[in-house]
């Protein structure tokens, strides 16, 4: 029969039909009606042959945990950073405050989206570009040209100096304010005729934007007394000291030697070519956000030297594909749906970008390799969802899963290549606002 438009009865008869013509979709409907259907598809074989052990291992420090927030690329940037501080501070654990940074990246970010409704004012509301400015004008997540950006800008305080509030581990109703406050400005600026009045308002709305932020998280500290002991137990006094300095000293990674890197299969996007995404970023004036897309396993390469060579990788994926929460594991195969649905999922990684069904959602930390005969078979992954699953905290990653699931890495310039090293230097491809590359992890 010839499917029609509409859904017939009789069409509707035929699906009925189907269905019951086969026991075995009756026996999966009494097992899946009864039981988490992710219980059902767990391909056990899969999660025998994981363990938490991995060749090379960097970590032996305690997980971060973000709560219910969306700061994950600033968790995993400062749980980078923290490793060197932590040497030289020669403490075992060591934390930079991830809520003074959330702190400057919503005032940033509140100042680039106003910025974007000024130079958009002159386009239609529904426009396609100011609809996904208003869409979600302010968020949690970010991606590590941003970290860099809000570094480089603000410096850095350790927890003790600005420590977490209510509203910084749990992030949603300060966002739904500010998201009130960012559209109304967003109306009243369209609404304005001439710049000095666009800009008299948007020193309103930021001085408003400002206050809501430190009646939610504090006030980011301007100097602050530095002191400490060290494992040994032996007290150390720097005395007062500003943000920028106290960067300065204790960040021992060079963050502006690192670049971007991506694996965007999509044939629209060559290897070997730079890309920037429209209105993506939350620095005025910061380097923009700029990305060199590469072949999988030179992402692959380029993590595992490091690793080896004594660094943990900041990396960005589509976080909730194919993972098991309860035992912090990924897999390409971990769950079989297909065979619990009697059917197939064919999207490969480009098809899945182009048809929405994946972006990056989540950055986290590689701490560990497992190399076998030179590749390698698994990765170890600090979290920042606290030590309560996985290994403490720190999950386990099979390379199937890098493949298919991870998108962005941030390596050191020299690691690369000369000729990609090169091509650096090129002007980026400009992707629309809206391009799922512009995700924003959280």
């Amino acid at each position: 029969m010839v499917m029609e438009r509409n859904l017939t009865a009789e069409q509707l008869a035929l699906f009925e039909k189907e269905f019951a013509a086969n026991p075995q979709y009756r026996v999966m409907q009494n097992a899946v009606t009864q039981t988490p259907v992710n219980a059902i598809a767990l391909d056990r074989q899969v999660v025998t042959s994981i363990d938490h052990s991995v060749s090379n291992l960097l970590d032996d420090w305690k997980v971060t945990n973000q709560k219910k927030s969306g700061r994950c690329w600033l968790f995993a940037g400062l749980n980078l950073l923290r490793v060197g501080a932590a040497e030289k501070l020669e403490v075992k654990d060591f934390e930079f405050s991830q809520n003074y940074l959330l702190f400057w990246d919503k005032f940033e970010r509140s100042n680039f989206f106003l910025e974007a409704i000024i130079e958009t004012a002159g386009r239609d509301v529904d426009d396609r570009t100011v609809a996904h400015l208003l869409s979600d004008p302010i968020g949690d997540g970010g991606q590590w040209n941003m970290f860099v950006a809000l570094v480089r800008k603000h410096g850095l305080v350790p927890k003790s100096a600005m420590p977490e509030t209510e509203s910084s581990s749990s992030t949603g109703q300060l966002n739904d304010t500010l998201r009130k406050l960012l559209r109304q400005g967003a109306r009243d600026l369209r609404g304005l005729d001439s710049a000095e009045a666009q800009r008299e308002r948007k020193r309103e709305i930021l001085t408003t934007v400002h206050r809501v932020l430190c009646i939610h998280l504090g006030t980011p500290p301007q100097k602050f007394l530095w002191q400490w002991k060290d494992s040994d137990k032996a007290f150390h006094r720097d005395g007062w000291t500003t943000p920028a300095e106290f960067a300065a000293a204790y960040v021992q990674v060079p963050v502006d030697d690192y670049v971007c890197l991506v694996h965007d299969p999509r044939e629209s996007s060559p290897v070997g070519k730079t890309f920037t995404v429209d209105y993506l970023g939350n620095v005025i004036d910061a380097p923009p956000v700029v990305y060199l897309n590469v072949e999988i396993d030179l992402m692959k390469k380029l993590t595992q030297d490091a690793i080896v060579g004594g660094e943990p990788v900041w990396f960005g994926c589509d976080v909730g594909k194919q993972m098991n929460g309860d035992l912090g594991i990924w897999d390409a195969n971990l769950y079989d749906y297909g065979a619990v649905y009697h059917t197939s999922f064919t999207l490969d990684k480009a098809e899945r970008l182009l048809h929405h069904e994946t972006l990056m959602t989540h950055a986290m930390l590689f701490t560990g390799v497992d190399v076998v005969d030179g590749e390698p078979r698994r990765w170890r992954v600090e979290n920042s969802w606290g030590d309560e699953k996985a290994d403490s905290g720190f999950w386990t990653m099979n390379d199937s899963w890098y493949g298919e699931h991870v998108f962005e890495i941030a390596v050191r310039r020299s690691a690369l290549p000369a000729d990609l090293q090169a091509r650096l230097a090129d002007d980026p491809i400009v992707l629309p606002a809206w391009d799922p590359m512009g995700a924003l992890a959280d």
